[in-house]
């Protein structure tokens, strides 16, 4: 089995709007439904698990899961806190051990179908593997005051994205090490890094934004009019 967990549980508070950033209409739909249709698309996934505010579930089984025309088996879970609390309280609900699960933004809507299958592909051969994008930028270490420290190798540097994609056990293990000891880490990657197993990172795509602001919305507009004056 292949799983989707898409996390939608955040506030969504740098968005500065009265409604959360996952539900703003993008094109005449919801982010977080645009988001569902990419993996309703991808035909090896056969379960998705959506993490969402507990006030919220409602809201989704009436409103956002039909404009996605979902037709896959879908689950609607309560997250948690923080972003990892709600991966931890998705990865519970799947029974079994044995299998594939890819980790999601729920405001990534533009994620492409051949890197799901990159994804999916990767972590049968590796156990894990994320989406990334090489630095383009040099970057600068600073310290408190903002006082540049170090420059680090640009050559060395990606930019990490989702999916993420991994084995069941792996995770789950990673996962449940993480909540034993209390760490928490920037992404599930950290996770399984900190177990001392490799995570493949697969060339992804810069139109694989994560929107959290308003900049980030004007873009994704933007990335829509220019994908409807392409087709």
């Amino acid at each position: 089995m292949i799983y989707a967990i898409i996390v939608a549980a955040g506030k969504g508070m740098r968005m500065r709007d009265s409604m959360r950033k996952q539900y703003l209409v993008l094109d005449g739909k919801p982010i977080l439904a645009h988001t569902l249709l990419a993996f309703k698309r991808c035909e090896q996934i056969d379960r998705i698990i959506v993490a969402l505010p507990a006030e919220d579930i409602e809201f989704c089984r009436t409103e956002i899961i039909p404009a996605a025309r979902l037709d896959k088996e879908t689950r609607l879970i309560v997250g948690g806190a923080r972003r990892q609390d709600s991966v931890y309280n998705s990865l519970k609900t799947i029974e079994t051990d044995d299998g594939i699960v890819l980790i999601h933004d729920g405001v990534r809507p533009f994620v492409r179908q051949e890197h799901l299958l990159a994804c999916i592909k990767g972590a049968h051969r590796h156990g894990a593997c994320i989406l990334g994008t090489p630095a383009l930028d040099t970057v600068k270490q600073v310290n408190a005051q903002n006082e540049i420290v170090q420059t680090r190798r640009r050559d060395r540097l990606w930019l990490a994205q989702t999916p993420q994609a991994f084995q069941l056990k792996l995770i789950k293990k990673a996962h449940g090490a993480a909540k034993q000891d209390g760490f928490i880490g920037t992404d599930d990657a950290a996770l399984v890094e900190r177990l001392g197993a490799a995570v493949k990172i697969i060339p992804g795509s810069r139109s694989n934004i994560k929107i959290t602001d308003q900049e980030d919305f004007q873009l994704a507009r933007a990335l829509l009019q220019l994908s409807a004056s392409d087709s």
